[in-house]
């Protein structure tokens, strides 16, 4: 199935990240330190590491269902990639949204200094901000949400966007908007939401090389390379 090609790299390497948060899970007992609304700090990391594999598994299925098969215009026909945002939209949010919960639960679980926590947060917010309005500006919500494998003939012959972050990356997104999900742990100084962001920003990278990079390739014949 052209659906799971490159899916023995992803799964391997979410194999290998959930030992090693499993690793540090068990040899360091303030990760798990804290309650939020009754609800251990415990159950607050496992949901944000769930919904964060939830959602790149539903992009996985979706996008190449899609590429290959037509399967959701099949099923949605004019609507399915409306649908499909929905539920993307849904599962985006719940990974910053869970992270400020864990956060919360588990602050002041390691000691920085406000000064030192809050510089990191002034950058990692700039950084982040200037990402996202890049893909605003430049390069384009619907281009986010991966229209591209609704649409691959509109976009076989298009150019990579080379303004704004892009200018200096050719995936702003990944390296530097996903430095928005470690501000929470910094600004709460929280071992288990860093560890959250330190899973989710690795795991956004695996989906770039087993799902995206693959799908590139196949859409526009190239791959940014930078």
């Amino acid at each position: 199935m052209k659906i799971l090609n490159n899916q023995l790299l992803h799964l391997l390497s979410l194999l290998f990240l959930l030992i090693i948060v499993n690793f540090l899970i068990k040899n360091d007992e303030n990760i798990l330190y804290g309650t939020l609304w009754t609800i251990n700090t415990e159950l607050w990391l496992y949901l944000s590491i769930f919904f964060a594999i939830a959602h790149q598994v539903y992009v996985l299925i979706c996008w190449r269902y899609e590429l290959f098969y037509n399967g959701l215009s099949q099923i949605l026909k004019k609507n399915a990639f409306k649908f499909y945002k929905i539920g993307f939209t849904i599962l985006i949010l719940l990974r910053p949204i869970l992270i400020i919960i864990l956060s919360i639960s588990n602050s002041m679980t390691i000691k920085i200094g406000n000064n030192l926590s809050y510089l990191i947060c002034i950058i990692f917010l700039i950084l982040g901000v200037y990402g996202q309005y890049s893909v605003f500006k430049y390069f384009g919500i619907n281009n986010a949400f991966g229209y591209d494998h609704f649409d691959p003939e509109k976009y076989k012959n298009k150019p990579f966007v080379k303004k704004g972050i892009f200018k200096y990356t050719s995936n702003g997104m990944y390296k530097y908007v996903f430095l928005l999900l470690w501000i929470p742990g910094f600004y709460f100084q929280s071992k288990a939401a860093l560890l959250a962001a330190l899973f989710q920003h690795i795991y956004i990278w695996v989906h770039y090389y087993s799902t995206e990079l693959p799908d590139m390739k196949f859409i526009y014949g190239k791959a940014p390379f930078k």
